[in-house]
């Protein structure tokens, strides 16, 4: 079975995924500033090559995370995801602009798209690809890939050192019931236990 070791074997699965490489590419041509295709887009297909799965998971949702300060309205994301839906009118496309979205987290303005995506839930989620204009990947991985890797869910640091957010770290957990469909993952607590 084809296991995931690291950094360049996770760029070698995407690459060779037509599906995954056309949407980045979508999302490349709106030449959006510091713009990332994240989340589960990228945990999904780590998590369902470590599994051996030969079919995608299904997503909900396809997020594309930006960072443009200077317009931070919503109703210019909803436009970035008509022109997404446009081009790939099948994909659930959701668009969302960090420089706006630290209002709606109640927290101090995030300084790039990579910031934003270190304030994720998870470290497993916290991951973003880009592709430039020569067709190269680039990865975000503010936590780094050993636990996307390893199947670990684990809190990020921003959730575990904000006591607020642990319930909404164990109630996401719970409601997203990963290890159903990835029965390997090893869900810990938001104090890592």
């Amino acid at each position: 079975m084809l296991r995931l070791h690291n950094e360049l074997d996770l760029l070698l699965a995407v690459k060779e995924d037509p599906w995954m490489m056309n949407i980045l590419a979508a999302v490349r041509d709106l030449h959006l500033p510091d713009s990332w295709v994240c989340a589960g887009f990228v945990r999904s297909k780590v998590w369902d090559v470590q599994h051996g799965f030969t079919g995608r998971t299904p997503l909900g949702d396809v997020d594309v995370i930006y960072y443009d300060p200077d317009n931070i309205r919503e109703e210019v994301e909803k436009s970035w995801e008509a022109q997404l839906r446009s081009a790939a009118p099948s994909v659930p496309w959701s668009v969302k602009n960090q420089a706006r979205m630290h209002i709606v987290n109640g927290l101090p303005p995030y300084s790039s798209s990579t910031d934003g995506m270190s304030k994720f839930p998870e470290t497993a989620t916290a991951l973003g690809l880009a592709m430039d204009e020569h067709g190269e990947l680039r990865l975000a991985a503010p936590h780094g890939v050993s636990d996307v890797l390893e199947l670990t869910v684990r809190a990020s640091p921003h959730f575990r050192a904000n006591p607020q957010l642990h319930p909404i770290y164990e109630a996401r957990v719970a409601g997203k019931n990963w290890q159903a469909v990835w029965t390997q993952l090893r869900v810990l607590s938001v104090l890592g236990i």
